[in-house]
């Protein structure tokens, strides 16, 4: 029986057999693309080949690509682990044509590879092509439907509709129809009973698709309308853990060695057994096992767990899995870092990043897992309150607030609840989930909402170049422009046949500057990318936009900025010197004003370090090291040892940044100065933790560094003036300090005798309420401990009391109630309660402590009296 490292190595070597170059999979964590958070076909690295934006080295290509879906047509996170064949991480294998061959050898060569290689049976074989669309106007795919019938019989081509027929990448873009191959993987005896092409696109857990052959014709614009492309395009995806099912001869992706190591790994630590069935522990083995990958596919690319984009996503993911084995495996402490392990060395030779990271990645999963493990408890008693208060109350629905608070409180992402609710025989009212969502205003999407309109072409003069890292001054056209909105407000985006401009891109940030088109001045307010195309953010657009235009950068900004981005290659060199060769780059930002450097490592850096760190940089400055800058075949460039990032795509030739060949050698897209002399000086200001195994520095250089430094001065000279100018400034301070300390104690005492004198006053205005020694007054303190103190003394000196002192302290009301432990016990008074329910009302504040302690502040010192009475009446 083939193993799954040789059926994808059949596939990549049939490809390569039939002329196509074969290329590594894009990280699984999308950059340069607002559409998307994750690669979720393998087709995405490829898009701007499809658009006409960038050419490709190789007219065909093939590749296994990491993917990650937790929506949609093609998969719901609610069904992974549940079914057989849905998967959140997968992999995608896939050949393309970019203009070169079409439907004739895409379907020819699908058919040689499945049933020759693969040698999978003819009678389990159906196949769909597109019937076409009136709304659309597009007609029936008779060339799919003429060479399906060359190679299998015409009763085993079904129609398909547009849904299953017709492929889009979103709402706007490429697209066109398709034809999907589907496998019959049921016995012999029901495949006899039931004709199988009746269960073709029917959720047949046994009758399912494997590959999608899209052939991408048009691009779907804004109104709906489609254009044809300039060229004819072939973009194939087929599942990996699909197709091992169908060769190894399994009923489920979860029975192949795809995951059978995870799971066996998962029965070792638990102690538990897999019993291949549907029950929960089952699915919860599955589900660990489906999780497990997308989680540590994602942190080795980059993407860290947060509460927002992308990085929400991965904690979802992690959150689901660790409820599974916690509820239905019994295991009580963190399990998915265990198995990271294993994961990492069954894809050492296929996706070798998370075996380069797997201390690291196993740090941050532990970490996540342990947050989460210290709130899922107390999250899932309480919901086991929510759920008994619905059976009880005849309701069938989770209240959209209590779905929010096991959210907001307890770290239950809406999956979680709604998983939950299901397994109860309940729902979860999600429009009002969404509601109290909608409240939070950091994670409201209506702030950030973008609408974008169709480009409108003005020159089609070929692909777009970037001549900037010679030129910041030069005379272009623009090739296309559209319209944005944002925020209620319109804004322009424009492409350039030739622009000096940097685009956003490795932590740099984007160039700003100016557009000069006929003496009309446009600004440049920012330069991003999307894909590989360079996009210049201006306010408004020019009269004649038609025109020559003289693209001028900002030269003081980027000048600034490369100095920042030099920097940070020194850096990234002193840190792996002084804390170790595990450091590795996770984030970045430079500007003109400073740099932001995170970085893996598991422990606060040290004063100590960072001066050496520091040491280093500003040594390899004063050498002025010429900065070399060459490009080169990727495949050299890592063998010289230059740095390459993880999670970063990087193509055939690379651009390779040099300072010092024995100290620096980084893959890096970004501007550079010429020699490391023009940064001058470099300063750390702070370093912090940024995740579990993530540290962050803060640096700056150049002429921020020379800022920096004259306000460190200009605060020294302040520090002194304000001392009287002492000859010995530290020895200064030390005796300001110990006056202070001094003077401290001295008022404390004083203060502590004069509330000796007020406890003295307050016994005196004692009365007996219900046999209870009640105290009120109103008091002059300077502090709130002040009636905390009160309340303490007079429990040495009453027995069976209830004493409620008020203060009012600049202005703003305080107030303490005292109770005795015999009077709450005999009478039940709860000092806390009284506080919350009768005084915080009456100060509009608020307030809480123990039963026999509590305090409250507020805004309205006119009712304290009141208050008094108020408390007296309780008693």
């Amino acid at each position: 029986m083939l193993t799954s490292a040789e059926i994808r190595q059949q596939f990549l070597d049939f490809f390569a057999s039939k002329g196509h170059a074969i290329v590594p999979s894009a990280p699984i964590v999308v950059k340069n693309d607002p559409t998307l958070l994750f690669t979720n076909a393998g087709m995405n690295q490829f898009k701007d080949f499809f658009l006409g934006n960038k050419l490709s080295a190789s007219s065909r290509v093939a590749d296994t690509q990491k993917c990650l879906r937790v929506s949609g047509k093609h998969n719901d996170l609610e069904e992974v682990g549940v079914d057989t064949y849905h998967h959140t991480m997968f992999e995608m294998l896939g050949n393309w044509s970019f203009g070169d061959y079409f439907k004739k050898e895409a379907i020819e060569w699908s058919w040689e590879l499945l049933t020759k290689v693969y040698q999978i049976p003819v009678d389990r074989i159906y196949v769909t092509v597109f019937e076409g669309d009136e709304k659309e106007n597009l007609p029936k795919d008779e060339e799919a439907f003429g060479e399906w019938k060359k190679w299998i019989a015409e009763d085993r081509i079904l129609m398909g509709n547009k849904k299953d027929n017709f492929w889009e990448m979103g709402d706007t873009g490429p697209c066109g129809p398709c034809t999907e191959i589907h496998v019959d993987c049921r016995t012999d005896e029901e495949r006899g009973s039931t004709d199988g092409k009746t269960l073709v696109n029917n959720d047949h857990p046994q009758v399912i698709e494997i590959w999608n052959n899209v052939f991408i014709q048009f691009n779907r614009m804004k109104d709906g309308s489609l254009q044809p492309l300039p060229a004819k395009h072939v973009d194939t995806g087929m599942g990996l853990e699909r197709l091992v099912r169908v060769l190894q001869g399994k009923s489920s992706n979860y029975d192949t060695d795809v995951f059978s190591g995870t799971i066996a790994a998962t029965e070792k630590i638990t102690h538990q057994k897999y019993g291949y069935s549907d029950s929960r522990s089952d699915i919860a083995f599955r589900v660990i096992a489906d999780h497990i990958r997308a989680i540590g596919f994602t942190i080795a690319d980059g993407q860290l767990p947060s509460n927002t984009g992308a990085g929400y996503v991965i904690r979802r993911i992690l959150r689901r899995a660790v409820r599974y084995y916690y509820s239905y495996l019994d295991y009580k402490q963190p399990l998915l870092f265990q198995l990271m392990p294993v994961l990492a060395k069954q894809f050492e030779h296929v996706f070798s990043e998370l075996q380069q990271q797997i201390d690291f990645v196993s740090k941050v999963v532990r970490e996540e897992e342990d947050a989460f493990l210290r709130t899922l408890d107390k999250g899932l008693k309480k919901i086991d309150d929510i759920i008994q208060g619905a059976n009880a109350a005849n309701n069938t629905t989770i209240q959209g607030s209590a779905a929010f608070e096991l959210y907001d409180t307890y770290g239950f992402p809406i999956d979680l609840t709604r998983l939950i609710a299901r397994e109860n025989n309940l729902q979860v009212d999600e429009s009002g989930f969404e509601k109290e969502m909608q409240q939070q205003k950091d994670r409201s999407r209506a702030a950030t909402a973008v609408d974008t309109e169709d480009w409108v072409v003005l020159n089609e003069t070929g692909l777009m170049s970037f001549v900037g890292y010679d030129s910041l001054e030069i005379e272009s056209r623009v090739m296309k422009y559209r319209k944005v909105k944002a925020k209620g407000k319109e804004a322009y985006q424009l492409v350039l046949a030739v622009t000096p401009f940097y685009a956003e891109s490795g932590g740099q940030v984007g160039d700003t500057g100016v557009l000069m088109f006929e003496g009309e001045e446009v600004t440049v307010v920012d330069t991003k990318k999307e894909n590989d195309l360079i996009i210049h953010f201006v306010e408004k657009l020019p009269v004649n936009i038609s025109g020559i235009v003289t693209a001028k950068v900002n030269r003081v900004k980027r000048t600034n900025t490369e100095v920042h981005h030099s920097a940070t290659h020194l850096l990234h060199a002193a840190l792996r010197e002084v804390l170790g060769v595990h450091v590795a780059q996770k984030g970045s930002l430079v500007n003109d004003e400073y740099l932001r450097f995170d970085f893996s490592h598991f422990a606060k850096v040290t004063d100590e370090e960072i001066s050496r760190i520091e040491r280093i940089v500003n040594e390899k400055i004063r050498q002025n090291i010429k900065v070399q800058i060459r490009e080169m075949d990727r495949e050299a460039a890592i063998a010289m040892g230059a740095m390459a990032l993880f999670g970063e795509k990087y193509g055939d030739k690379v651009r390779v940044v040099i300072m010092d060949q024995s100290y620096s050698i980084e893959l890096c897209g970004g501007t550079h100065v010429v020699a490391t002399g023009e940064l001058g000086f470099f300063r750390i200001t702070s370093e912090s933790a940024v995740a579990a195994g993530v540290r962050r520095v803060e640096a700056v250089s150049g002429a921020s560094a020379e800022t920096w430094l004259n306000d460190q001065l200009s605060l020294l000279q302040s520090v002194k003036e304000s001392l009287k100018n002492p000859r010995e400034l530290l020895k200064a301070i030390d005796n300001t300090l110990a006056e202070n300390a001094s003077l401290k104690k001295h008022i404390e005492s004083l203060e502590n005798r004069a509330l000796v004198g007020i406890r003295n006053e307050l016994l005196q205005k004692d009365e007996i309420i219900n046999g209870i020694t009640f105290v009120g007054d109103i008091v002059e303190v300077s502090n709130a401990d002040a009636l905390k103190k009160l309340c303490f003394d007079l429990r040495n000196n009453l027995n069976d009391y209830v004493a409620v002192l008020c203060a009012n302290i600049g202005g703003k009301p305080f107030v303490a109630i005292g109770i005795s432990d015999s009077v709450v016990s005999a009478k039940g008074l709860d000092a806390s309660k009284i506080i919350r329910e009768t005084v915080a009302p009456l100060i509009k504040g608020g307030g809480g402590g123990q039963k026999n302690l509590a305090t409250a502040g507020g805004q309205d010192a006119g009712r304290l009296s009141a208050v008094i009475d108020a408390v007296k009446a309780v008693v």
